[in-house]
């Protein structure tokens, strides 16, 4: 059997049909629902079994099936009707067309280490994942000219399942990309094309696929190639898998290869955004490229390339952070140091905090922040973590001014939203509801959408979501092995009419998916009330290296399996895009309790209000900017105790509190036509106010307006003309790193005053010494604001002090005023940092004198 010889064959598509063909290969289909349809009304029964996966359906599908649907008329119909709407799509103008016509030649080129855009293509884990997906599918509504770059993984994350004692197992089914919704790219010979990058002393090489997700392209790395030896052929097995090795050779071939891979496409991105840190290998990439085709220097092609680059961080803490050891680092990027120009050591300090301290583990997310002209948090409250949590990379900067701003996430709203809510959403908003701007005001007709109907709509799909439940948990108790008797008994699991929580997300112990059992006689109460029943569904993975995020499955299942709870509380396994989605849009309240200050956003939340959902949450991530009082309802004020058990006990007090005196009594009251009238208002206001501001369409409209645009203009300018003003920044740069340390603060004063009050300014005088650094170079500041009890100005301000004249000896006197906005106790300090009026960030030299 040596030497096998392969060859594909294709399903045979009856001439009418071909077009279903096309449809298959583009992620379009997945958001609409009439397209998802018609590879439904093939066959039900097996479209269920291949996962939803259009490829797989055609290519198992009887022949004599596809023939008879060629001749059936409504079926044709249909399909006429989907691939009018499709052509439509692709063709007629945008958003970024009418916005920006001058850039639609531009090129974003988006990395992300998984891409979660449906089930049927399983290269996601989780949340990262699913927003980077939404981020293409936002990208092709709105005509951004984008193209995603990631890695294809042959056995994904992990299939979940979990033993009778409910502890989690993985396991790994391999799967064949020639069955996914993805064409290998050939060159011009016919043959696969395929780039190199260098592990050390060895070449690494991958094969590209293509994935069309509506109008934008995702690209996908595959290492799986005969000619690597198999420690490298695994490298694109498994999402998150393996040790640190195959951690960086994942993030290598990310970044560096996928920059690669799009310049043998023939594509020169303008903009290149991380989304994490794990592409951030491909900046050192753009670097590299730079100078090698232009004749630059290495600090001149840092200067003009990172003008292109964009970094969103998604991680609060620091135990989420990607690290490898030095060694790890210099065994497999030596030869990048080498081809940059500098030493190792200087290419180990790009990723450390402390530039001086080799014993330091290489972090990607400081590699990205010094490498990038613009970084964001994911939420306004993470933007705040964030400028606190990296604040040592910018020594001497407070933390308001750390250069981090945010943009806050959002959902896809066509692919979160029910069939039969978006259609109740098209008759009553508008036909492009979705894809309405926040401020248009387009979205206070919800409150003209009559109770019955809104109702109606929302607790069918809580009874499709039960349906979809039961039949899931019959196969879950199928491959656990369960008697007949406990199969057959989980028909008459969860009741249709109860109030229906459901909680899902990845199992850490930061998201305390247990707090609730805190006190389990409560929740028995709770939950067996014969006048008014509470139920629960729960789903979601733990690391395959987690172990206490599995001991918390293990907690969950054990309360599910106590007689008093089996038929109200479930744990579903293998949470998916799938399972996401059916439970989204069926139940009543969304649950979400993690630490405060531990989620970066959090995204899951947002997708049930368009669906009549609401939210109980902890006021983290995305919540505290969402919440208005009367949109859903917040566990706890916000205080983080220093005591964690004593958080636990308080957060679980106040929602058993909020369930017990609002929000059960709430949804459990009826007016006399059968209707939870005041719950419904509540439904009302959660959808007016989050679903047209937490979307991914705003979302990438903000991206656009403050970092794409913003990026692309910088881009432009310093290559301008030979890159002559990169050139002369980076001269600029060098010449002040050089000097700086001849700056200080020789003398401060101030004009005598007896009392200050609001609205006075106080008069400074302040005298430098810049040695032979020229004053128009600096700006002397005034950085002022109220003391806290540390006597350390807090929510400071700075005021520009002006060059008055020349001293002697290098020194020179600057002279200006601090505005007395408030009263109290007021404080102030004397600055010079950096000053060019083509310094994308003035901070970016971790250059600062106080005095």
């Amino acid at each position: 059997m040596n030497h096998i010889r392969t060859f594909t064959v294709v399903p045979s598509l009856p001439e009418v049909l071909e077009p279903l063909r096309q449809l298959a290969y583009n992620l379009w289909w997945t958001w609409n629902p009439a397209a998802t349809d018609l590879f439904r009304r093939l066959d039900v029964d097996l479209w269920r079994e291949v996962e939803h996966n259009p490829i797989a359906l055609l290519w198992r599908i009887p022949q004599e099936r596809l023939e008879q649907a060629a001749k059936d008329d409504a079926y044709i119909a249909q399909l006429c009707r989907v691939m009018d709407s499709f052509y439509v799509y692709r063709n007629s103008r945008t958003w970024f067309d009418e916005q920006y016509p001058q850039s639609k030649d531009r090129t974003i080129a988006y990395f992300s280490a998984e891409f979660g855009l449906h089930e049927s293509l399983p290269i996601y884990s989780g949340g990262l994942g699913v927003l980077a997906g939404d981020h293409l599918k936002s990208a092709s509504d709105l005509g951004i000219p984008l193209v995603g770059v990631g890695l294809i993984y042959r056995q994904g994350y992990f299939t979940q399942q979990l033993t009778e004692d409910g502890w989690q197992l993985e396991s790994y089914p391999t799967y064949d990309p020639h069955q996914w919704s993805a064409t290998q790219i050939k060159n011009g010979d016919g043959q696969p094309l395929k780039i190199s990058v260098k592990l050390g002393r060895q070449d690494l090489h991958a094969a590209v696929w293509l994935v069309h997700v509506g109008r934008v392209r995702l690209y996908l790395l595959d290492a799986d190639l005969p000619e690597n030896p198999p420690e490298f052929r695994a490298i694109t097995s498994r999402l998150y898998g393996g040790d640190r090795t195959m951690r960086i050779r994942q993030e290598i071939l990310l970044g560096i290869g996928g920059l690669r891979a799009l310049r043998a496409l023939g594509i020169e991105p303008d903009v290149c955004h991380m989304n994490e840190g794990h592409a951030a290998f491909l900046a050192l990439e753009r670097i590299r490229q730079t100078m090698h085709e232009h004749g630059l220097s290495y600090r001149e092609a840092r200067e003009i390339t990172s003008g292109g680059n964009i970094f969103t961080t998604h991680t609060p803490v620091p135990a989420g952070i990607d690290r490898f050891e030095p060694e790890l680092v210099q065994k497999h990027l030596e030869w990048m140091a080498h081809e940059l120009g500098i030493g190792t050591r200087d290419l180990l300090a790009l990723g450390r905090e402390h530039e001086d301290k080799p014993e330091e583990e290489f972090c990607m997310p400081f590699l990205a922040l010094r490498l990038s002209y613009r970084s964001n948090g994911v939420s306004k409250l993470h933007g705040e973590v964030a400028r606190g949590m990296w604040q040592g990379y910018w020594p001497g900067i407070p933390r308001e001014e750390v250069p981090i701003m945010h943009v806050t996430n959002g959902i896809h709203i066509r692919t979160w939203t029910s069939p039969t809510m978006a259609e109740l959403l098209e008759q009553y908003l508008a036909p492009n509801w979705p894809e309405a701007n926040e401020n248009d005001g387009l979205w206070d007709r919800v409150r003209d959408i009559p109770d019955a109907e809104l109702w109606r709509v929302h607790v069918r799909r809580r009874e499709w979501m039960i349906a979809a439940i039961r039949r899931r948990l019959r196969q879950q108790l199928k491959g656990r092995g369960a008697p007949p008797a406990e199969i057959k008994a989980a028909d008459e699991v969860l009741d249709p009419e109860a109030l229906t929580i459901g909680f899902a997300r990845r199992f850490a112990p930061y998201k305390r998916a247990t707090l609730l059992f805190r006190d389990i006689d409560r929740l028995a109460r709770i939950v067996t009330s014969k006048e008014r029943p509470v139920q629960f569904i729960f789903a979601g993975k733990a690391h395959p290296h987690d172990g206490a995020g599995k001991e918390l499955i293990k907690e969950i299942a054990a309360v599910c399996a106590k007689p008093q709870f089996r038929r109200r509380i479930v744990f579903m396994e293998n949470y998916n895009i799938s399972l996401a989605r059916v439970m989204v849009q069926g139940v009543d309240l969304w649950l979400n309790n993690p630490l405060r200050l531990h989620e970066a956003s959090g995204t899951s939340g947002m997708k049930v209000p368009a669906n009549g959902g609401l939210n109980v949450s902890c006021l983290d991530g995305w919540w505290p900017e969402a919440f208005n009082g009367e949109n859903g309802w917040a566990v706890g004020d916000g205080r983080v105790y220093d005591d964690l058990a004593y958080q636990d006990h308080v957060e679980c007090e106040s929602l058993y509190n909020l369930l017990e005196r609002e929000i059960i009594p709430l949804f459990y009251e009826r007016t006399a036509d059968d209707l939870p009238r005041a719950w419904i208002r509540h439904v009302k206001e959660s959808m007016r106010t989050i679903v047209p501001q937490f979307n991914t369409n705003r979302m990438l409209r903000d991206y656009t307006q403050k970092m794409y645009m913003a990026a692309m203009e910088r881009a432009e300018r310093v290559t301008a003309d030979n890159f002559a003003l990169g050139r002369s920044l980076s001269n600029w740069k060098e010449r002040l790193r050089a000097h700086w340390h001849e700056v200080r603060v020789a003398h401060v004063e101030a004009e005598p005053h007896d009392l200050l009050k609001v609205g006075d300014t106080l008069k400074l005088r302040a005298r430098v010494h810049l040695g032979s650094i020229a004053p128009e170079d600096i700006a002397v500041e005034a950085y002022y604001g109220p003391l806290d009890s540390d006597g350390k100005v807090v929510s400071g301000h700075a005021a520009r002090l002006e060059f008055a004249q020349h001293e002697q000896n290098g020194e020179h006197t600057f002279t200006g005023a601090v505005p007395c906005e408030r009263s109290g106790r007021t404080g102030y300090a004397i600055r010079v940092v950096p000053s060019h009026k083509d310094l994308a960030d003035r901070y970016d030299q971790g250059l600062v004198v106080w005095g």
